[in-house]
């Protein structure tokens, strides 16, 4: 075949590449002559290619690894496809497909993409930046994960990279935030999944899982070292363990521009759903009893954030905490228990509340674990006396709540009884299972509008077709964080707020619910992902204005919405930089 010349840098870089779309005379400016085939396509043709070469893969994990070679060569080309079919590729380039190849990224491995910070080596974190050559003002968003619970399959140590590699490229495709500008991280401290340590081609540290001291210890050290190195940049926390997730974002979130999609925007998504449910209720956020089915990681951020809305609705913090009751492993959390985590024991309920509670009939919820957030549920409500786990089925009789909510991923834990006994005390149920892939949802919703006579309001976890009940169409909307941070992480570039509010998440789920379309009987709680771009710019230009009027903005636009159109990255070619080799 012959020796291959070495590619000229600005062929070789993804950012700068732009292939057969290199005109005439910039192949003779920069050093291109005779390196690419003669024909100049446009950055359409180059796209309508690139897409007929994705639809020929033959399933959804090839489909990924060919995304993966494009984003590696053509970044503007990566996201002018992921752009243009962006309600197609979400599934592929994000969950649920990167959780395949997560599963195999050691034997797949081609080339690094991101910043790999070994716990081994804790010297070196500084360096690792340092040696990007990035100025103080050039890094918008770090998004990094010590890959401990990953979209529900657990543990996969420096595997992990390939989610935050993933979360930034929804964050480009539907909010515009600049790759350029963005850095994706993997604190790479070990892992206790021993397929991994046993597998001779592991790229990770070969140890089990680092925790105590030297963890906290090295979390401290990256969070100092890039809030050094890039002042302005938003921190991203993703796939954290369920106990450090929200300890780290209540020991460093006043101090550091941080954010907990697996709380914090799980909590905002699901917000905005029950906003749009009480738009149709009427009711309000204080009057609200809520049940949580999965007192983990996300159960309890969305409790957090709903409460948050109902101390706005006029309520007193404590006021607010009575009207939730959390489910988990051992039944509702009592404060009796003493196996309960640090960040559940605010919800734990009074054992004396349960002690006249009736004894019922068994549920048929089945039983279960949740790997992603730290919950999970009894397993089922057999009636039992306070000290052996009030479950689900009793919970719900004896609450009688108004919102149902499941992050337990235990499949159809909302059974047809616990959903009929809701439904006699409630006009219009609010029940949302959001777990996820649909081996884990708690019910599927079509089986809670049929089991209410089609007066349930329901959105899921996952995509659902249209269902419909007694002549009614009901669209069902999904609770997709991709329709909260990408607007959310746009916002705090664009106004440079000094830190993330509950104000500002509070304006992120409120413009996602402003976006619902029409009112009317089965209209979905929720905007559509294909609408994924625009509800972004929607969302940022309302977290802009909360960070303005929060003042932690250290920036005002005159023009929010201009500003945040301004701030939009585009996949086009620009003009093409010289050529350095």
């Amino acid at each position: 075949m012959g020796r291959q010349p070495r590619l000229p840098s600005v062929m070789s870089d993804p950012l700068t590449n732009r292939g057969t779309a290199f005109t005439a005379a910039e192949r003779d400016r920069l050093g291109l002559v005779g390196r690419l085939p003669d024909a100049v396509l446009t950055l359409d043709q180059q796209a309508r290619r690139a897409y007929e070469q994705l639809r020929r893969q033959p399933d959804d994990l090839a489909a990924y690894i060919n995304l993966e070679q494009l984003h590696d060569r053509n970044e503007v080309l990566y996201y002018r496809l992921l752009t243009d079919h962006l309600t197609e590729l979400l599934p592929i380039v994000y969950d649920p497909t990167v959780g395949e190849a997560i599963k195999t990224y050691s034997h797949e491995y081609r080339r690094p993409r991101g910043v790999f910070l070994s716990i081994d080596r804790p010297r070196d974190l500084r360096r690792s930046f340092e040696e990007l050559e990035l100025g103080p003002d050039e890094v918008d968003l770090v998004v990094v994960t010590d890959a401990e619970q990953i979209l529900g399959i657990g543990d996969w140590g420096v595997h992990g990279i390939q989610i935050s590699v993933g979360k930034l490229a929804v964050y480009t495709a539907a909010a515009g935030i600049d790759p350029a500008r963005c850095l994706a991280v993997v604190l790479d401290v070990g892992t206790d999944n021993e397929t991994l340590l046993n597998d001779p081609l592991y790229l990770g540290v070969r140890h089990s899982r680092a925790r105590g001291e030297r963890y906290d210890a090295f979390v401290a050290a990256y969070l100092d070292t890039v809030s050094t190195l890039y002042p302005d940049a938003l921190l991203h926390f993703e796939d954290f363990g369920a106990g450090n997730a929200r300890r780290f974002l209540e020991r460093y979130g006043e101090r550091y521009r941080m954010f907990n999609d697996d709380m914090q925007g799980t909590g905002a998504i699901t917000l905005a759903a029950v906003r749009s449910a009480l738009d149709v209720t009427g009711a309000r956020f204080g009057e609200q009893r809520v049940v949580v089915f999965g007192a983990g990681t996300a159960g309890v951020g969305i409790a957090d954030q709903l409460r948050e809305a109902m101390i706005r609705d006029g309520l007193d913090e404590d006021a607010a905490t009575r009207r939730f009751w959390l489910v988990d492993r051992p039944g509702l959390l009592l404060d009796d228990m003493d196996d309960l985590r640090d960040y559940q024991r605010g919800y734990a309920r009074p054992k004396s509340e349960v002690e006249g509670w009736a004894a019922g009939e068994a549920d048929e919820s089945g039983e279960g674990s949740d790997e992603e957030s730290g919950g999970g549920g009894s397993g089922g409500d057999t009636g039992r006396a306070a000290d052996q786990g009030i479950g689900l089925l009793t919970t719900v009789r004896n609450v009688r709540p108004t919102v149902l909510i499941g992050t337990s991923t235990v499949r159809g834990a909302f059974t047809r009884q616990v959903v009929e006994e809701m439904a006699q005390h409630v006009e219009r149920p609010v029940i949302f299972p959001l777990s996820n892939p649909t081996e884990k949802i708690e019910a599927m919703p079509a089986d809670l509008l049929r089991w209410t006579g089609g007066k349930a309001l329901t959105t899921a976890g996952i995509p659902v077709e249209p269902v419909e009940v007694d002549g009614v169409r009901h669209v069902i909307g999904q609770a997709n964080n991709a329709l909260v941070y990408p607007g959310l992480g746009l916002g705090v570039v664009v106004s440079r707020a000094e830190r993330l509010t509950p104000g500002m998440l509070l304006a992120a789920a409120e413009a996602v619910a402003g976006q619902v379309e029409g009112g009317g009987p089965g209209a979905p709680l929720l905007p559509r992902v294909e609408n994924l771009r625009a509800s972004s710019a929607a969302v940022a230009v309302a977290v802009v204005r909360a960070a303005v009027g929060e003042g932690v903005a250290r920036v005002a636009p005159d023009d929010v919405v201009q500003a945040v159109q301004d701030a939009m990255w585009q996949p086009a070619y620009g003009e093409a930089a010289r050529s350095s080799g």
